[in-house]
């Protein structure tokens, strides 16, 4: 059986900011969640979704987020879904 993956939250937390598209769409890493591990997407288009209050009524407009998983569930690959995201280059 092949070993798990090591990947440190370190190297992950060096792709906050970055750019990068996923299912067709411009994302920006906002966050990385510890379990799992998974990186936090942003919507950089004008994709919003309205956020629900705490009890469901609806309140402020929002950028969508989304969340992508780093390794697959055997933690002995990397997720299809990470692999797939590609970087977007930032005009110099």
């Amino acid at each position: 059986m092949p070993d798990p993956i090591e990947i440190s939250l370190n190297q992950l937390r060096g792709m906050i900011g970055l750019q990068v598209r996923h299912d067709g769409g411009v994302y920006q890493v906002i966050e990385v969640l510890e379990d799992g591990p998974s990186l936090v997407l942003e919507s950089r288009q004008h994709s919003t979704s309205q956020q629900a209050d705490q009890f469901g009524e609806p309140g402020r407009w929002v950028p969508t987020t989304c969340t992508v998983p780093v390794l697959a569930a055997s933690r002995t690959a990397l997720h299809p879904s990470f692999l797939a995201l590609d970087l977007v280059e930032s005009p110099a």
